[in-house]
């Protein structure tokens, strides 16, 4: 999935989410329960940030003995639905005991769409990630019917266009330059993310790492200290972080 180039020029039908249920993570053999860890004086763990080697941003614990990895697709609703359902109970209930860190990974299931709302979703640097992210969730129906709803004659414009011209012809089009300008990223700011070269390199690297090691084939896709969890919601994630000692 070369998405620096040529899979920039794709069709722009949403794709379905993948839906790989085939995971190892069991709920039928319980860990020990973990202790909780105080955050730092003056701060929670779900404030504590930090952007990782492989890609993603992590909150929490550094430390914690449950580490919860996403691979996500901000235009996915199967991720949007557990960003809203999820994310909240997540921090509030898991992370911030200690006894868990949640990192999320961008991984583009539906190419320069996702690239554009990645690139964008990490402009704003590495404490207001998921915030952003969470805000977007909440907003993926309106920008997902954008896109669908964009012009054949504005489609034929994408395919002439180099990629970073693409990049911010979509976000345009999914009114997100407007979105971000409302959250604290000025307008050259964010054109300026959507055209740096090395950063649309460098995310969609990752990506494509990811899915050619086999480790990733759709979203959303959980791992729960290196091993992939059955769980595409909150409601299946839930019980296999208790399960882990949460």
């Amino acid at each position: 999935m070369k998405l620096p180039i040529a899979c920039l020029l794709l069709p722009l039908a949403l794709a379905a989410c993948g839906d790989d249920s085939s995971g190892n993570v069991s709920a039928n053999s319980p860990a020990t329960p973990v202790a909780a860890v105080t955050a730092p004086a003056g701060q929670t763990w779900e404030e504590t940030v930090v952007a990782t080697p492989e890609g993603g941003h992590r909150m929490g614990n550094p430390n914690a003995p449950i580490k919860l990895i996403e691979y996500g697709s901000r235009s996915c609703p199967t991720c949007g639905q557990f960003g809203r359902e999820g994310m909240r109970p997540l921090a509030e209930k898991y992370v911030n005991t200690g006894k868990v860190s949640y990192e999320f990974r961008d991984f583009f299931v539906h190419g320069a769409p996702d690239l554009a709302l990645g690139l964008l979703g990490n402009c704003a640097g590495v404490q207001p990630f998921f915030p952003l992210l969470e805000q977007m969730y909440q907003n993926q129906s309106s920008y997902l019917d954008k896109l669908q709803g964009m012009s054949s004659a504005v489609q034929a414009q994408l395919q002439n266009q180099t990629p970073a011209q693409q990049l911010t012809t979509l976000a345009e089009q999914m009114g997100m330059i407007d979105f971000v300008k409302q959250r604290g990223i000025s307008e050259p700011q964010a054109r300026a993310c959507l055209a740096d070269k090395a950063k649309i390199d460098a995310l969609a690297k990752f990506s494509d790492a990811a899915q050619q090691d086999g480790s990733v084939t759709g979203t959303p896709t959980f791992l729960i200290n290196g091993t992939k969890a059955d769980a595409v919601g909150w409601s299946t994630l839930e019980p296999l972080l208790k399960a882990a000692g949460a």
